[in-house]
């Protein structure tokens, strides 16, 4: 397995960065919001995974007292199914324990199905839904969580997580 390395974003990262947002979503974030999560809003932290220095995909969140919000995670289109999404998502929760978080929330569309089941095999799990979150095709959003109190090891020691 190559070399992985998850380091905060810099505006070096961003040309990558944009590649993979508009090949992963039909409403990307632009390059100013993308800047203004790592230069002005006090409560983000972004960050990539490079595989062999390589930028192959990012998480945005939001820390908030004793809550996580993952506001955006991206795979580059060619690296999906390799676990980068797993990595970053499980650095999430790590860190989370070991702050003391309590929670850890998202939102996802109910059309995609694989981030769906990521989530849950993280112990995410639906608690609400936002009626036509996004506009670009009137979709409701997934509001899904996860505890990050109790057992440090969490989900990943699962059977269903190796």
């Amino acid at each position: 397995m190559p070399a992985r390395s998850i380091e905060r974003m810099r505006g070096d990262d961003l040309d990558e960065v944009m590649v993979i947002e508009r090949a992963s979503f039909t409403m990307p974030w632009s390059r100013g919001a993308f800047l203004y999560e790592m230069q002005q809003n006090s409560v983000a932290r972004c960050w990539v995974l490079r595989e062999e220095n390589l930028l192959v995909g990012y998480l945005c969140l939001w820390d908030i007292a004793d809550e996580i919000h993952i506001t955006n995670v991206a795979v580059h289109p060619r690296q999906r199914r390799r676990g980068i999404a797993r990595a970053l998502i499980g650095s999430v929760l790590e860190d989370a324990r070991r702050r003391a978080s309590r929670l850890v929330v998202l939102e996802v569309r109910p059309s995609n199905a694989e981030a769906l089941t990521l989530y849950e095999s993280f112990g995410f799990r639906v608690v609400g839904r936002r009626r036509g979150y996004y506009y670009d095709t009137g979709e409701d959003a997934l509001i899904m969580e996860a505890s990050v109190t109790g057992d440090p090891r969490g989900a990943e020691t699962s059977p269903g997580n190796r």
